[in-house]
């Protein structure tokens, strides 16, 4: 080969197969601001449209930042890609505080008017993710590239944004957004955003067929519709609240003791509540009935319509009350007619 004949690629060494993790300590990278947006239902559209879309997404983006007064977080991006169907960038995480509020409502703003004046051909309707992180930013074209940057296009693919546009109304809400953790915590938690954190829904970011799952926070600037969804919330949330509303028995608190009501019906029967089959009846060794006493005689949890046995004394000897004659220790099932109509003479004694 001539020594002025440049290099063939084929001739140049292989890249380094690897970044040797954990082999020495390195400094880390900066850490950057992240968002990123895709147009619900993009495929959905006819492929002719795509092209349009594709324009319009950062050119929507541009007029948000600039009507929020964050002109300067869109023309000082790094890393700027898209995606087809969406946008990412990076920015300095310092202003996240004001991209998640008030950037985020005046997205849904501008895709409000936007979405009026496409007369239906092409509605915008965006989900939007948040996350920070470190990540390369030297002026690399492959600058940006890291786990903060995957997490954040998990994040906008994960089922409660995407079910949350799916809920709600599509004349109303334009914008869903999820953050990370690391990014509610750091900016809304610690109450640097101008958003309440009860502006901000809890939920399990999960990526079909994807391993991921990570606690992240729902905002929609414009809600519409259902939020309380098994699909927006996750299916352990929802089973938790349903659990709740629909146990009748309140919940003890944790370290205190409840007095426990004790009944005693002598020789008799108490139900506290529906009975189905038998009785359990616990004699005390007296017999008594309506205040009335008889001697020697059972009435084995008897119930006699509602009536009392008043003033009737029958000394040793038993009663014939139109069923059956329960004798000895009742404190188990009691089988047999326990609840038959009384008829004919109640005093008459057994012959």
């Amino acid at each position: 080969m001539n020594q002025y004949e440049p290099a063939r690629s084929s001739d140049r060494p292989l890249p380094p197969a690897s970044g040797l993790p954990h082999s020495r300590s390195r400094e880390l990278p900066p850490y950057r601001g992240l968002v990123a947006v895709d147009a619900k239902d993009f495929t959905g559209h006819p492929a002719i449209e795509h092209g349009v879309i594709s324009r319009a997404v950062p050119d929507l983006l541009e007029r948000s930042f600039a009507r929020a007064d964050l002109a300067h977080v869109w023309n000082d991006r790094r890393f700027p890609a898209s995606t087809g169907d969406g946008f990412v960038f990076g920015f300095d995480p310092a202003w996240m505080p004001y991209v998640i509020h008030p950037w985020l409502h005046t997205l849904q703003d501008v895709l409000t008017e936007f979405n009026v004046h496409s007369a239906g051909t092409v509605r915008m309707r965006l989900r939007v993710s948040l996350h920070i992180g470190p990540l390369p930013d030297t002026g690399d074209e492959f600058d940006g590239n890291g786990t903060p940057r995957n997490d954040t296009h998990r994040l906008l693919d994960s089922r409660p944004v995407k079910a949350m546009l799916a809920a709600s109304r599509e004349s109303v809400t334009h914008v869903a957004a999820i953050l990370s953790d690391r990014c509610y915590q750091d900016a809304v938690a610690s109450g640097y955003t101008g958003r309440h954190p009860d502006h901000f829904v809890e939920v399990p970011a999960t990526v079909e067929g994807k391993n991921f799952d990570q606690r992240a926070w729902l905002y929609v600037p414009m809600p519409s519709g259902n939020l309380y969804d098994r699909r927006i919330l996750g299916d352990h949330v929802v089973d938790d609240h349903e659990s709740a509303r629909h146990d009748p028995q309140p919940r003890q608190d944790a370290g205190r003791t409840h007095p426990v009501a004790t009944q005693q019906a002598d020789r008799g029967n108490i139900n506290s509540g529906t009975v189905h089959g038998g009785q359990s009846v616990t004699n005390t060794g007296r017999d008594s009935c309506g205040g009335d006493r008889i001697a020697g005689d059972r009435f084995g949890g008897d119930r006699i319509g509602g009536n009392r046995v008043d003033g009737d004394y029958t000394a040793g000897d038993r009663l014939d009350i139109a069923g059956d004659y329960v004798g000895g220790n009742k404190a188990g099932t009691v089988n047999g007619s326990q609840g038959d109509t009384v008829r004919g003479n109640k005093r008459e004694k057994r012959r």
